[in-house]
């Protein structure tokens, strides 16, 4: 039972010092931002602070694996539909979770601290090689790989413009316009006998 009100005291604390460290970036440089000040901000012990992170690094690191471990749940519930069909439902998915943290995914994303861009990069190209090899199963590896970081840089960017313009386009057109991109360029280059 005590091992019970311990874990989720933990998870407060753990939670309050991510709150504590993404409010200080929307106001600092992420660079000069101290566990003292984070601690500070959410009135808690320092020592509290180093119970659970080594440093501030780490706390920042803490909140993308967050974030990407959502990311990664959603396209594993949506594996068989990516494959076999349009990535349309992952995308719009991937959109209401952008919606509903929009704050924490648009100060990860324009930190330049952060290495969130290059870790999504990663969780795209990764899960984005299977869906290429079981649709073009025949296309060189080499070039697979290239399309995958063309692809993965390209959402990206398309996720980062609609954050810095207020999401002014419609969710359901940039639904549509980034599965457009992204099986277009598939399959011209993969599906049209371009094989380098």
């Amino acid at each position: 039972m005590i091992k019970h009100s311990d874990d989720r005291r933990s998870r407060r604390s753990r939670n309050m010092m991510k709150q504590g460290l993404l409010e200080l970036m929307r106001e600092k440089p992420f660079p000069t931002i101290t566990a003292r000040e984070v601690t500070d901000r959410m009135d808690l012990n320092r020592s509290t602070f180093y119970l659970h992170y080594p440093d501030v690094s780490s706390l920042l690191n803490s909140i993308e694996d967050d974030m990407l471990a959502d990311a990664q749940q959603m396209i594993d519930e949506r594996q068989n539909e990516i494959v076999s069909a349009s990535l349309e439902p992952l995308f719009q998915t991937v959109l209401d979770y952008i919606v509903a943290n929009r704050e924490v995914i648009h100060i990860l994303i324009v930190n330049d601290s952060s290495r969130f861009k290059d870790r999504m990069q990663e969780l795209i190209s990764r899960n984005g090689a299977t869906v290429l090899h079981a649709r073009f199963p025949k296309a060189l590896e080499e070039t697979r790989r290239y399309l995958l970081s063309f692809i993965a840089y390209g959402l990206i960017g398309l996720i980062q413009e609609w954050i810095r313009s207020d999401m002014s386009m419609e969710r359901e057109s940039l639904v549509k316009n980034a599965e457009r991109m992204v099986s277009g360029a598939s399959e011209y280059l993969l599906g049209s006998g371009i094989r380098a």
